[in-house]
């Protein structure tokens, strides 16, 4: 049981704290110092590595270990999520995944080609740890918080997380700009690595501390746990075949969340080949402030689009944030230089963060009367991981095909059409869910 009642505002804001501690593994190691780091291990003209019998580009090598992972979480989460709920302690996988990540994060300080498949696990620890900690953390959202209260609570997540993530990657960029030296700014790196594991296990703590450990939905089992699992999700299975409402939805949201999150795992690529940046510095540096502009304006995006779900309601709202993106993906194809890739990264910052917490809010809003609440999520989240390595793939193969990443930029605005479309399907709620 929990020390608060359902809608307590200290176990909503302990909830949402949550993404203070993990959000910095997006921004420093998914997003920004990991990539730079990654590449300039490569100083010489040869960019290509050995592993697991292949002879790898390197950035072809790291993506394919990242789609790997969201495979995996993809076929994991599913079976541990029902598991979770069937023995009443979702609290303790969120947790193992959290330390996964955590020590995932601070073994990438002894990242090197020499060691390429040591190395590797810890790039796999720290990202399946994160993304398998989102399936529990996620699943929390509807039994701790009213209907009323999920938009709202769900904004302040990730505006938590934005600000944290930026907060310590202010620090350790000032670490990597102290130094002159090359190999120095690799050291401060690599200590970056360890800030963020850190940050996230210590960090985790007082939301692990509050939270209830879940909620018991069978009756505690030693053996065929497993297949247990598969029952509960054979169930939810059912129920999502019967619920309309949320049946579209999720069709909806798997087409518009697969170009989303396409964007943002490309948007540093695309600004690193497409962009006439003066040199080599000013690209480094341009393609560090354009993450931080991002992240610095989706807190304000994510309260904003909080703002607005209230007064014009949840799908009217996501289809308003749809068409913003829709445009971004047509205005792409003409950004050349710098300060045309600023302001498209402004906009970008501001529909980001409100798209993905509405989204999850809204998810949350549709879910039938239940407390098996973890397997209804995991479906949630595997559908925004298949999307991720769908996009990934129709991304890469227009950008191999026309050699050009603003072919493969403009075809996501098809993504976002359809989405619209298939929101504008999604059955009204009553008044009592919109409020």
């Amino acid at each position: 049981m929990s020390k608060f009642e359902k809608g307590n505002k200290k176990l909503l804001n302990a909830w949402a704290f949550y993404d203070w501690a993990n959000s910095v593994y997006t921004l420093t190691i998914a997003s920004s110092i990991f990539p730079i780091f990654y590449s300039a291990l490569f100083i010489s003209n040869i960019k290509t590595v050995h592993a697991f019998g292949f002879e790898f580009k390197s950035t072809a090598l790291i993506t394919f270990v990242t789609a790997f992972t969201f495979l995996v979480v993809s076929f994991m989460s599913p079976l541990l999520s029902g598991i979770a709920d069937y023995i009443g302690n979702k609290k303790g996988f969120m947790k193992f995944f959290c330390y996964v990540g955590g020590i995932g994060c601070i073994g990438l300080y002894w990242f090197s080609l020499e060691h390429i498949y040591i190395s590797l696990i810890c790039y796999f620890m720290g990202l399946i740890g994160y993304w398998g900690s989102l399936v529990f953390y996620n699943s929390y959202l509807p039994d701790i918080a009213f209907p009323e209260q999920q938009d709202r609570i769900s904004a302040r997540g990730f505006s938590f997380g934005y600000v944290g993530s930026v907060l310590l990657l202010i620090i350790n960029l000032g670490m990597v700009m102290s130094q002159d030296n090359g190999e120095d700014k690799m050291q401060m790196m690599r200590w970056s690595f360890v800030m963020v594991g850190a940050w996230w296990i210590l960090f985790s703590q007082y939301t692990f501390y509050v939270l209830p450990k879940g909620v018991l939905t069978g009756e505690r089992v030693t053996r065929n746990v497993v297949l247990n699992g598969f029952r509960e999700l054979r169930q939810v299975w059912h129920q999502l075949k019967g619920n309309l409402r949320l049946k579209r939805y999720l069709l909806a949201f798997f087409v518009f969340s697969m170009a989303v999150q396409t964007i943002m795992l490309v948007a540093v690529y695309f600004g690193e080949e497409e962009i006439l940046w003066a040199d080599e510095s000013e690209k480094t540096m341009g393609l560090i402030v354009s993450i931080l502009l991002i992240q610095i304006i989706a807190i304000l995006g994510a309260v904003l689009t909080s703002r607005a779900s209230e007064k014009f309601g949840n799908i009217k709202t996501l289809i308003a944030v749809n068409f913003i993106w829709m445009s971004l993906c047509f205005a792409a194809y003409f950004v050349v230089t710098p300060i045309h890739f600023y302001m498209t990264a402004g906009f970008v910052g501001l529909v980001m963060g409100g798209i993905q917490a509405l989204a999850r809010s809204t998810y949350s809003k549709f879910l039938p009367e239940t407390e098996d609440t973890t397997s209804f999520f995991s479906f949630y989240d595997v559908a925004e991981k298949i999307g991720i390595v769908i996009g990934m793939v129709i991304f890469a193969t227009i950008d191999q095909i026309t050699g050009s990443m603003r072919n493969a930029i403009v075809f996501l605005f098809v993504f976002f059409l359809i989405g619209i479309i298939l929101l504008f399907r999604v059955p009204k709620l009553n008044q009592k869910l919109v409020s």
